[in-house]
Order: C-alpha cells, then structure tokens, then sequence
C-alpha cells in the first residue's frame, strides 16, 4: 500500500505500482468509442500510461494536455490516459479542448485495472478513483519508469517519464 495526501491529508492505495524492470500485466479498458483495448493491442510501441482520478479536475487536465502536447514528438509510442471517467466524459474533455494525440481509456466498469496495479484510493474523498501516477513501458512490454506522485493535486514529472523513451 502506497501512502499519498490528498492537500496534505492521508490517503491509501490498494497496493504499490508494478516493479521497474517486470513485464506490465495485460489489462482491459474501455475506449471512448467503447470499445475494449488491452495491452496487447499496443504490442511492440512504447507506451506511457497517464493515470489519475479524473479529467474533471485541473491537475488531471492539465496533465493529458502536457502530455498530448509531448505525443505529438515521441517515436513509436502511445500516451494511454487513464481513469474511472465515463468514456463520454473522457471523449467530451479532449474534443473541447483539440486534442488528438492521446489516447483516453477508462477503467469504469469494475476498476480492475486500477486494483491490479495498486492504485486505486481505498480511502478520503476520492475512494474508489485511481491515484494520480505514470507507468512508461517499452516496446517489448517491459515497465521502465514509475511515479506514484506523492501529492494527489500535484502534477507528474513529465520530464523524467519522457527521459526514458
């Protein structure tokens, strides 16, 4: 279990993030045209998964425009959004706002995603929702960098998750 605040208040997590170094867990998450997507569809690219409570926040926003910003400039590779927004709001978020380069995915219907990876809030306000963090993974499907970001209203390092691609 993974200790983070939520503006400064304790707030627990249902496990740790995968290790560096081991092969990411396949997973199932819905689209915005709600469809299934699972890892493997992704098989051979470079991914970073940007996963947080929801777009409907500032912080959460802020974080897919910076890195649909970045997409647009990394070779073979995929920014996977995620979190337990409906599929309608995720869709709805990145047509107002024109952006094309990342990929929202949503974790709605059971949360397994969130639970298997060790980030959904067990506790506070945001219980059940994911906690803000960056898995990268490489194109042979191995985890290269992780960021639980200790503060839930704080922005990740997107510096040192693009620093590894």
């Amino acid at each position: 279990m993974a200790s983070i605040t939520l503006g400064g208040n304790p707030i627990h997590t249902s496990g740790k993030l995968p290790a560096v170094g081991t092969k990411m867990t396949d997973f199932k998450l819905i689209n915005t045209d709600l469809s299934v997507v699972s890892l493997s569809d992704y098989a051979g690219k470079n991914l970073v998964l940007n996963i947080f409570p929801s777009v409907d926040t500032g912080t959460c926003a802020a974080s897919v425009r910076k890195f649909n910003e970045n997409a647009a400039t990394l070779e073979n590779t995929k920014v996977l959004c995620i979190s337990r927004d409906l599929p309608f709001a995720q869709k709805r978020f990145c047509g107002a706002e024109g952006l094309e380069n990342v990929i929202n995915l949503s974790d709605f219907q059971n949360g397994d995603f969130g639970k298997n990876n060790g980030l959904e809030m067990t506790d506070g306000p945001l219980a059940g929702l994911h906690s803000r963090a960056i898995i990268v993974i490489d194109a042979t499907g191995t985890i290269v960098y992780t960021e639980q970001v200790p503060e839930i209203a704080d922005e990740p390092n997107y510096d040192a998750a693009l620093a590894v691609l």
